[in-house]
């Protein structure tokens, strides 16, 4: 995609909570957002992020024939092996709420110490257009994953997630602390960085 931002961007989710963080995080984008598109089903069937990211960009950007913006993210925990990784949405099986993955992870982790707790969120952005082409970029934040929830911020796995260098998790933080620092802000600036040609 040539360097610009386009006229108007569908946001390619139905997540509320992502919506809300997208709109804080891009609010210096010249666009006009679109939040309330009719947007396709769109199976997650992606061998990662970027793959997933890019399917739902792309099936907005069609069924709407407006740019529209997309992300995957996910946790990846060292001890397991990087995952839950792009299935972190359906760690507890399909459907799974926040609440249950969330467990279901404090679960795999049950008794191992502080230090091999290791993790990353990651996230990719993706813009599509109705003309076929795209751009995307990737952000990640390290940190560790504590042995119970804290916090009543955020979403997913926040609660649990402590960002390296922060005694609080991802859910204890103010949104504007979140933003600055978090693997969705920082795909975001990137792509916004990439569209202005920087």
């Amino acid at each position: 995609m040539s360097p610009g931002f386009p006229p108007r961007i569908v946001v390619a989710t139905r997540n509320a909570h992502k919506v809300r963080e997208i709109l804080r995080i891009c609010h210096d984008w010249p666009v006009a957002w679109i939040t309330d598109a009719a947007l396709p089903e769109v199976e997650e069937t992606g061998g990662g992020y970027l793959e997933n990211a890019l399917l739902k960009a792309v099936a907005a950007a069609a069924a709407t024939g407006q740019a529209a913006l997309a992300d995957d993210s996910g946790i990846e925990v060292d001890a397991l092996g990087g995952g839950p990784g792009p299935r972190s949405a359906r760690y507890a099986g399909e459907g799974a709420t926040d609440e249950a993955n969330l467990r279901a992870l404090l679960g795999a982790l049950a008794g191992i110490p502080r230090g091999g707790r290791t993790a990353r969120y990651r996230a990719v952005a993706a813009l599509a257009d109705p003309g076929g082409e795209e751009v995307h970029a990737e952000g990640t934040c390290e940190g560790i994953i504590g042995t119970e929830p804290r916090g009543t911020g955020g979403f997913g796995y926040d609660p649990i997630f402590e960002p390296l260098g922060w005694d609080r998790t991802m859910a204890g933080m103010t949104p504007e602390e979140k933003d600055r620092i978090s693997h969705r802000g920082r795909a975001l600036r990137e792509l916004r960085d990439r569209l202005a040609g920087g």
